[in-house]
């Protein structure tokens, strides 16, 4: 399965897909909890910080461009600040503005959320709602009508904002070229009559199709959906249905075929734009001709590599490549992720550790699982070859970087594995900014060099209980120690005989 969806992302790479519907400005603001308000009850937010990111309808154009495919986004926006903020939102995703409509009588739509630091506090959403007007809407129209030859694939992102008038509706109902037809929409019953090619509703967007309450339990959603699969499908009109469960991955159903699920991978923290990158990576996929089990499994990969990014991220064809290729977690170059060491923005915890891990042996294990229960990703940094023999002696190291490196990496409490050069990880850590550095009983505060650092740099030092009687020194020498044993064993056997 591994090499036919790195197959399968290769053959991706140039995919001509036009996205129309609802782009939306995605805007963060960050800061410190710093109590209540005195005024209300409400809580008070010291700001640190602010960004804008694409949303909507732009985020899953990002996304396409981040896989490698050749995107067109077709959408209205105002004549208004947000607007322009959205413009070069889009810029730096690298997605063109080209075929952006501009309505000087519309808001352009921001949703705004505040974090203290990784919990939602708040979201303000603004902007206009209602349809689109007749001169916004023919225009539109005739742009969709003029993209559709070019594409291989055309994605509906119908956000409830007003852009798919009847006009819009009816060009996608007569094309005669009708490339592929994804539908990612908040009802997608009305687009039952153009009969997509595939429709990626949410869970609670499948229940307003259903007309069914969710399960009383949560873990109940999963088996709820693989038995209404067929319904949902049939409801919406489309051949393939793919029903997204963020943390749980995804419910897929074909006509003729039985349902199958998805499974997400790893500990995600906000799901925003999880969907997005869902659907972008799906109809790519879709749009090569790949089976839809497969297409949902690669989906699935970029989605949870989305998800483990701050605010409303996207996910590249490189970072995905090492993902399938089992090397995603290696940072073999040493470079931390820019997701990684943006400290305000981060969307988890970080945990680091750093050690040589010449052979590994059950008292790395067990500190390092421990270690990544303290909770978030677990970052390890592994002494390169020549640090280690600074500090262990030209013998050393017994395994080389690239296996110490490749052994720490299939075990599943680690989740990203980075070398360094130096004797001390200080440069890491000063990137890196943990929230918890852990390293073993056998060191003190006092006798850890980096303590003070890690300390000034808001995080907490986590000395944990070694395995007594476990190290790699100890294993070396009584690997060197069994020929003696060996030929003391050998002499009393002949004395014997």
């Amino acid at each position: 399965m591994t090499s036919d969806l790195l197959a399968l992302l290769t053959t991706m790479a140039g995919v001509r897909t036009v996205v129309v519907g609802d782009a939306i400005l995605d805007g963060y603001v960050t800061g410190d909890p710093v109590g209540l308000g005195r005024e209300a009850p409400a809580p008070v937010v010291a700001v640190t910080g602010a960004r804008d990111q694409c949303g909507g309808a732009a985020n899953v154009a990002a996304n396409l461009t981040s896989l490698g495919g050749q995107t067109r986004l077709l959408a209205v926006v105002g004549a208004d600040p947000a607007g322009q903020r959205l413009r070069r939102a889009l810029a730096s995703a690298a997605v063109g503005t080209a075929h952006l409509l501009t309505d000087r009588t519309r808001a352009t739509v921001v949703k705004t959320r505040v974090l203290a630091p990784r919990q939602m506090l708040l979201r303000m959403d603004e902007g206009s709602r209602e349809p689109i007007g007749p001169s916004a809407s023919a225009a539109l129209a005739a742009r969709l009508s003029e993209q559709l030859p070019w594409c291989d694939a055309v994605i509906v992102c119908d956000y409830a904002y007003g852009t798919f008038t009847p006009e819009v509706r009816a060009v996608l109902a007569a094309s005669p070229r009708r490339p592929l037809l994804v539908v990612d929409s908040r009802a997608p019953a009305p687009f039952r009559s153009l009969r997509p090619d595939v429709v990626t509703p949410n869970h609670a967007e499948a229940l307003d199709l259903l007309g069914i309450p969710a399960p009383a339990h949560g873990r109940g959603r999963v088996r709820q959906m693989m038995d209404h699969a067929e319904q949902v499908r049939e409801r919406s009109g489309a051949d393939l249905v793919a029903i997204t469960l963020d943390r749980d991955g995804a419910v897929v159903v074909q006509a003729g075929r039985p349902s199958l699920r998805t499974y997400a991978d790893g500990e995600a923290g906000m799901t925003i734009g999880a969907g997005d990158t869902f659907t972008a990576a799906l109809t790519m996929a879709l749009a090569t001709g790949a089976d839809p089990g497969t297409a949902a499994e690669l989906a699935s990969s970029a989605a949870d590599i989305a998800v483990r990014k701050p605010g409303t991220a996207h996910c590249t064809a490189e970072e995905l490549r090492r993902r399938l290729s089992g090397t995603g977690k290696l940072l073999n170059d040493g470079a931390l992720p820019r997701w990684l060491t943006d400290v305000p923005h981060r969307a988890q915890r970080i945990v680091f550790t750093n050690g040589c891990f010449d052979i590994l042996h059950g008292g790395h294990v067990s500190l390092l699982s421990r270690a990544k229960a303290l909770g978030g990703l677990l970052v390890v940094g592994v002494n390169s070859d020549a640090s280690v023999r600074r500090l262990k002696g030209p013998a050393r190291p017994v395994i080389p970087l690239s296996e110490r490196m490749r052994v720490l990496a299939a075990l599943g409490c680690v989740d990203l594995v980075v070398p360094f050069e130096t004797d001390s990880p200080t440069e890491l850590i000063t990137r890196l900014r943990p929230d918890h550095y852990v390293k073993g009983s056998d060191y003190t505060r006092r006798t850890l060099p980096e303590a003070p650092l890690v300390e000034r740099l808001g995080g907490t030092v986590e000395l944990l209980s070694t395995v007594d009687d476990l190290s790699t020194s100890k294993i070396i020498r009584d690997i060197h120690a069994l020929p003696n044993a060996d030929r003391q064993r050998a002499g009393q056997d002949q004395k014997g005989a």
